[in-house]
């Protein structure tokens, strides 16, 4: 049975979804006016581990994740470059989706667009008015009311009267109460035309956290089982998101929060001003992204994740690892679920996705692998790999590979000089063929000698 760690209960629970054998799963997503960074690949590749084990677990599962197309940055960058909002988010939502891609990081079933969404988010707005919830400030902007939701900061533990203005909360003039945020931002005169539209409170755009309460509550229903996203969110963009879809709609929203740890890097919070800011695009430009895959699920999605070169280089090294396990393996195959280590897999998932214990049982399948050279113990290696977006590579493939934008032998000359060391043991210099073998190592390339030949890989 699933258990997971819910934010608003602070409890790992059993999991329940609303309609048996179905899943409602909600995460926010990017805001598109640069390129996605490593926190943003966490999100990726841990929610679609998650979608990938609640279908490998027999549920139906509906996944929406969000693209946040229109607010301030995006406005301000797009003037910047002296381009169109749309150009501008339509050019880096192609770049998540090849970052996304080569994470190996399946779509999810809707990616809606705040700016698709804006006559929903105006309707559920009225609703908060209507409700006493939403009133229009001085300055024109629609806010929310935040003392008159009395179950405000539930999931964030927070309480109203220990939150000040200025702690993540937009200050603005005319509020009734500082702790009140926007719904709807009244337009600038100096605003591009593509970032306004007629609204009953004049013309405008949404605030952030109107969009995720509006897209969510239309693609799955005003009540659904999963909302994800980064631990930076659970406040106030979450606790924002329920204040607005249960002042609206009079009943629960969502019944199990799930959050991914922060990225640090090399123990420091990761921040352009420290110039420890890295793109998902940097780092593959060094690393193989299925290592970069790995390296993310090989840490529990709730616990702190630490980049630095030595633990990605340590990935590398442990994937190489498994993958070696897997040479002569090919095709896709089917898991034995009665086999010790698939039921040790499922065990480790179960317990709140925990990928850091199913990662050590692939290494114990790889090592009886290796030791006995069963072929099925090596299927099902192959099998629970993919459960994670792991090892459907061709092993060979894999470490053969030459290490990203490193300098390298190429494969064909490292044949040759396997060649050359070969034709010097058949001459008896066995001194060359030593040397041969001694060069290659210092570049990085293992010999494998067998009756069958030699075969190479890159350490």
């Amino acid at each position: 049975m699933l258990k997971l760690y819910n934010t608003l209960a602070r409890d790992k629970q059993e999991f329940v979804p609303i309609q048996p054998g179905k899943v409602r799963m909600y995460v926010c997503g990017m805001t598109v006016y640069d390129y996605c960074h490593l926190g943003h690949a966490r999100v990726m590749v841990v929610f679609d581990m998650v979608a990938r084990w609640l279908r490998a677990s027999g549920y139906q599962v509906t996944y929406v994740r969000n693209i946040t197309d229109i607010d301030d940055k995006i406005i301000r960058r797009a003037g910047e470059n002296g381009e169109s909002i749309r150009a501008l988010t339509d050019r880096f939502i192609a770049c998540m989706n090849e970052d996304a891609g080569a994470l190996g990081v399946l779509p999810p079933d809707h990616e809606p667009r705040a700016t698709e969404y804006v006559p929903q988010m105006l309707q559920l707005i009225g609703m908060l008015e209507q409700n006493g919830l939403a009133y229009q400030a001085d300055n024109q902007d629609v806010c929310y009311h935040v003392r008159g939701f009395d179950r405000y900061g539930r999931l964030s533990g927070k309480s109203l009267d220990d939150l000040r203005a200025g702690e993540r909360v937009e200050v603005v003039d005319g509020k009734r109460d500082p702790l009140d945020f926007v719904l709807w931002k009244h337009a600038k005169a100096e605003e591009p035309t593509d970032a306004k539209w007629l609204s009953p409170w004049g013309e405008g755009r949404p605030g952030w956290h109107i969009e995720c309460s509006a897209m969510s509550s239309d693609l799955l229903g005003n009540h659904f089982d999963i909302h994800g996203g980064g631990q930076d969110l659970q406040f106030p963009h979450h606790e924002n998101e329920i204040a607005q879809s249960e002042g609206a709609h009079g009943h629960a929203f969502v019944n199990y929060w799930m959050h991914n740890g922060f990225v640090r890097v090399d123990d420091e919070k990761m921040s352009k001003s420290l110039g420890n800011f890295f793109t998902i695009r940097d780092v593959l430009t060094r690393y193989d992204a299925e290592v970069v895959r790995f390296f993310i699920l090989r840490a529990h999605y709730r616990s702190p994740l630490n980049y630095s070169d030595s633990h990605l280089d340590d990935a590398r090294n442990a994937l190489t690892r498994l993958y070696t396990a897997l040479k002569g393996q090919a095709g896709p195959v089917e898991v034995d679920w009665n086999e010790v280590h698939a039921r040790r897999f499922r065990t480790a998932m179960d317990d709140d996705f925990g990928t850091p214990e199913a990662v050590a049982v692939l290494f114990d399948l790889a090592a009886e692998v290796n030791r006995s050279g069963d072929a099925r113990l090596a299927a099902q290696l192959k099998g629970l790999g993919a459960l994670l977006g792991l090892l459907q590579r061709n092993a060979t493939t894999f470490l053969q590979a030459a290490p990203a934008a490193r300098d390298g032998c190429s494969g064909n000359e490292i044949e040759q000089r396997i060649a050359a060391r070969a034709a010097a043991k058949q001459a008896r210099d066995f001194a060359l063929a030593d040397r041969i073998r001694d060069e290659l190592k210092a570049d990085g390339i293992v010999l494998e000698d067998s009756p069958q030949g030699t075969v190479w890989r890159r350490a």
